[in-house]
């Protein structure tokens, strides 16, 4: 398994010989304002340009989009991405909004197990925020709140668990406890919106991960590129030595894991 940390969210996993571009954001540095519902909304994003040319990025075998936000795809990667590419999607709503922009080999993850080419792709649920706060939230300036994580299983590899745009809560236990995953990708720049609530995990949320996983390895990912984050890469950084952990990682942009 490799695993390539591109920008932000977006991600490319090779697993058992499949190429998986994970939530496609692929517009040029500062081109989108920041979040009217999140704080620094005056800071313009991607904070940072992509580290490789769009041609690369898209050079893959399937797409899969935890959620149709726009810090996780855009009209850069919906112009890029071949028509016919394999294009995962977590419901029936997100299918419906890829297929109008033309593509045409989509498939929901299931929660009870979905087949790729020899790999099983698993369905976890989310807290994009606490759900009693967030979800009126987003649903009052028009975003859906929904997301998913994605479990990855094939016999010759290790069990990946992407847990997607969530917070540390039950349903992210559910998971580890289902999948007890050897490798976990937690989005975690902590991004906070206009009422102080962080939507994605901030580092009480990593520490809750690494004391429930202690086996794992755990990868923090979705840093330094939203107009809301909080938490940088040099503070998980500073983090990892105080504790001087060995099984927590935080790859910057353009680099590959070998896992």
């Amino acid at each position: 398994m490799k695993f390539t940390q591109v920008r932000n969210a977006t991600v490319i996993v090779d697993y058992n010989d499949n190429k998986f571009l994970i939530d496609p954001w692929l517009g040029p540095k500062d081109y989108m304002a920041g979040f009217e519902a999140g704080i620094n909304s005056n800071i313009r994003q991607p904070r940072v340009e992509l580290p490789f040319a769009i041609d690369k990025i898209v050079d893959v075998d399937a797409v899969i989009l935890t959620h149709f936000h726009p810090d996780h795809i855009d009209e850069y990667a919906l112009k890029a991405l071949r028509k016919d590419i394999k294009f995962f999607v977590q419901s029936e709503k997100d299918m419906e909004i890829i297929k109008g922009y033309g593509f045409t080999n989509l498939e929901i993850v299931s929660e009870n197990g979905t087949e790729y080419n020899h790999v099983m792709l698993y369905k976890t649920n989310c807290q994009h925020g606490k759900r009693e706060i967030i979800k009126p939230l987003c649903e009052s300036v028009g975003m859906p709140y929904e997301s998913m994580g994605v479990v990855f299983k094939a016999d010759n590899e290790k069990t990946l668990y992407i847990a997607g745009d969530t917070i540390w809560c039950d349903e992210v236990k559910v998971a580890l406890d289902m999948y007890n995953p050897d490798i976990i990708v937690v989005n975690a720049c902590a991004a906070t919106v206009i009422n102080g609530e962080h939507i994605i995990m901030n580092l009480e949320d990593i520490k809750q991960v690494l004391n429930h996983s202690k086996n794992s390895l755990l990868i923090a990912s979705h840093m330094d590129t939203v107009s809301h984050l909080t938490l940088t890469r040099e503070d998980i950084k500073n983090f990892i030595k105080s504790e001087n952990l060995t099984n927590l990682l935080v790859p910057d942009d353009g680099e590959t894991l070998v896992l």
